[in-house]
């Protein structure tokens, strides 16, 4: 199956809170879109791996992705190695994607700018000839593929976007695929240890989050990214 938008998170739940409305608008849109998590979040402290993996199949299906897996890397010790980039090369290859979305550049969560920098990499290094993958289970050579654009969501820091998607039509779709992950997220009913992300204020954040970016543009909700190459437009009247 060819995607046009394949979205890389370091945990299940990471591409939700960064593009998930995005994701959502692109799906209602006719893409194909698929999501891809690095690791099951088996260090988290709410919940468990077993957990996290019932409840990233739930936000699968209401944001209506084509596809998800997990390559099961090992949370937060993970590294941007050749082992770790040719499994990534593995599923470009795979999908072959128009565009990848990755991790935050930046973040207070190790995985998050260690994720996004393993993803950026691959996506170089999965143009390469010379590099030889073959698809899972078989001998069959998998050609280069290299996508023509990688961009990075936000996720806790506030950082500053090169570029905003007005998502003001699907920011409901975005909290819903959000809460799926029951365990993790604000619950008056949860007896588990308290995390940073586990708070109302967090949830609430997402939303305001989107609303003053909105506001900047003049629409009422939007998601940030930061690109690593100049955005080009084919014209000025394409601009919001």
């Amino acid at each position: 199956m060819k995607l046009d938008i394949l979205a890389f998170g370091a945990h299940p739940d990471d591409v939700e809170l960064g593009a998930g409305a995005t994701l959502a608008k692109e799906i209602a849109n006719g893409k194909k879109v698929g999501v891809i998590d690095l690791t099951r979040g088996e260090l988290g402290t709410r919940g468990s791996a077993e957990i996290r993996d019932q409840e990233a199949a739930k936000a699968a299906g209401i944001l209506g992705v084509s596809i998800r897996e997990n390559l099961e890397f090992a949370d937060g010790f993970f590294v941007n190695d050749k082992q770790h980039q040719l499994e990534i090369i593995k599923m470009l290859r795979r999908y072959r994607p128009e565009i990848v979305l990755c991790n935050a550049i930046e973040d207070r969560h190790i995985d998050h700018q260690k994720g996004g920098d393993l993803v950026s990499d691959a996506c170089f290094l999965s143009g390469l000839v010379k590099i030889d993958t073959r698809f899972e289970g078989t001998e069959e050579w998998q050609e280069p593929w290299r996508p023509k654009r990688v961009y990075h969501y936000i996720q806790w820091k506030n950082l500053e976007p090169d570029f905003v998607v007005d998502v003001s039509q699907f920011i409901e779709k975005k909290t819903e695929a959000i809460l799926a992950y029951s365990s993790q997220f604000f619950d008056p009913g949860s007896d588990e240890p308290e995390t940073p992300i586990s708070s109302k204020n967090f949830i609430d954040s997402v939303t305001y989050r989107a609303r003053d970016l909105g506001r900047m543009v003049g629409v009422e909700y939007a998601e940030g990214f930061t690109a690593e190459r100049f955005v080009a437009v084919d014209g000025l009247d394409r601009l919001l």
